[in-house]
């Protein structure tokens, strides 16, 4: 059953994030998952706005998502993200 990575990303500074954005692609397509969502227009359609930049991931399975998530490769990116951006992110399994 596949399995979905919902970010939301708070960006501080684009400059930093960027190199972010460069490293991710390669460690989510090792572990055998594509974005379906990566930033882009956004509107809020009930509720509170969000302004948030909101990513969405798509895995195989909620394992390979949490695999993803605590692996080296990830841990790297997630190093360039710091002190650039802050963000909540969750797995799900999908239907």
């Amino acid at each position: 059953m596949s399995a979905y990575v919902i970010a939301k990303v708070k960006v501080t500074d684009w400059d930093r994030y960027k190199d972010y954005m460069k490293l991710t692609p390669a460690t989510i397509e090792k572990f055998g998952g594509k974005f379906i969502v990566r930033g882009g227009r956004l509107t809020t359609l009930e509720g509170a706005e969000t302004t948030e930049r909101i990513v969405l991931i798509e895995f195989a399975s909620l394992e390979k998502a949490e695999e993803w998530y605590h692996s080296r490769e990830y841990a790297e990116a997630k190093k360039k993200r710091e002190g650039a951006a802050t963000a909540s992110f969750i797995a799900i399994d999908g239907v």
